[in-house]
């Protein structure tokens, strides 16, 4: 009884011993003109600088883990602007390139095509609304 109990515990054991940690990795993308924060996984995107950016620096620091954003340039040099529009001003953050948030785009929508929208959409009528009275 001791063997079977003590073989099974070592099974379960082992298990997770062999599991990937990469498995069901998702990268969180909407689109490349939507900023935000992006859901990573295990996986490393990317970015701008090599140390995170961080905003009111707090003694917690060493225990958070680092938040991926990906934001316009002027945002990244004045962060401290922007910071709590995407409430991450305490957290450690790095943003990520916009190259790489454009090649992952493609890859997961391949089809896709930034600048072809079938016509002219802002000036396919040319303004000619009349007699509606709007």
């Amino acid at each position: 009884m001791r063997k079977s109990a003590a073989l099974a515990l070592a099974a379960c054991v082992a298990v997770p011993a062999f599991a990937r940690t990469d498995v069901g990795v998702s990268i969180g993308i909407n689109e490349p003109g939507a900023y935000g924060r992006i859901d990573i996984g295990n996986f490393q995107p990317e970015v701008v600088y090599a140390q995170p950016v961080i905003i009111e620096r707090s003694r917690y620091y060493e225990n958070r883990t680092p938040v991926y954003l990906y934001v316009p340039v002027e945002q990244q040099q004045h962060w401290r602007r922007y910071c709590h529009v995407y409430r991450a001003c305490g957290e450690p953050v790095y943003f990520v390139q916009e190259q790489w948030v454009e090649q992952r785009w493609r890859e997961e929508h391949p089809g896709w095509r930034r600048h072809h929208r079938g016509w002219d959409r802002w000036d396919h009528d040319r303004g000619e609304h009349r007699g509606y009275g709007y």
